[in-house]
């Protein structure tokens, strides 16, 4: 059978295989699709240049899908606070953290609002290991990238997306009431209005 022919099997064949195995490492089922049907393209146009037999092909396309879905985890951007909202917050119109700590405005409302999260923030980093506040506050506050920080300490990247991973998810989870008491207090002010 002509190995264009074979690969198209095993995609109808083995296709919600590959989409459960992509699924359990990617956040979406969108992605998973999206990586999925990349490779099967990327391997059917990869078969024409093939002059060897391949003896196992979903071995072959495994191994294929699995460095794409490296490669989105390296093309990813680190999380943000806004990022790790949920989709229910954003359909409830809930404003992110970085939006009332950019709130330029200077009423004595927002002006209180801005030093109570920069309180809590600075407190949930104090809470962290030295590694994950370093991480956070090197990426975060002064702006450097995830390639410029391990060529500095020689930590791997993946290392430092872990560290900044755990540092965002225990600061929304320390933020988590005051973040709901400010949307709560912002959403009463703007009924009143």
């Amino acid at each position: 059978m002509d190995l264009a022919l074979q690969i198209e099997h095993l995609f109808r064949t083995d296709r919600k295989k590959f989409l459960g195995f992509i699924r359990q490492r990617v956040r979406t089922q969108e992605e998973a699709e999206d990586i999925l049907q990349d490779v099967f393209a990327n391997v059917l146009a990869a078969s024409t240049s093939v002059q060897r037999p391949i003896e196992n092909i979903a071995s072959w396309v495994f191994t294929a899908v699995r460095n794409r879905i490296i490669d989105s985890y390296r093309k990813k951007r680190a999380e943000t606070f806004s990022d790790m909202q949920t989709p229910g917050q954003v359909e409830d119109g809930y404003d992110s953290f970085e939006n009332f700590i950019g709130d330029l405005t200077n009423s004595p409302e927002t002006e209180l609002t801005r030093k109570t999260i920069w309180e809590a923030v600075l407190a949930g980093l104090a809470e962290l290991p030295a590694e994950q506040r370093e991480v956070f506050v090197k990426n975060e506050f002064e702006g450097v990238s995830f390639r410029e920080m391990s060529e500095e300490n020689g930590v791997n990247i993946n290392t430092l997306l872990a560290r900044k991973r755990y540092a965002v998810l225990h600061l929304r989870k320390k933020l988590k009431d005051l973040y709901l008491t400010i949307n709560e207090n912002y959403d009463e002010s703007t009924i009143a209005a």
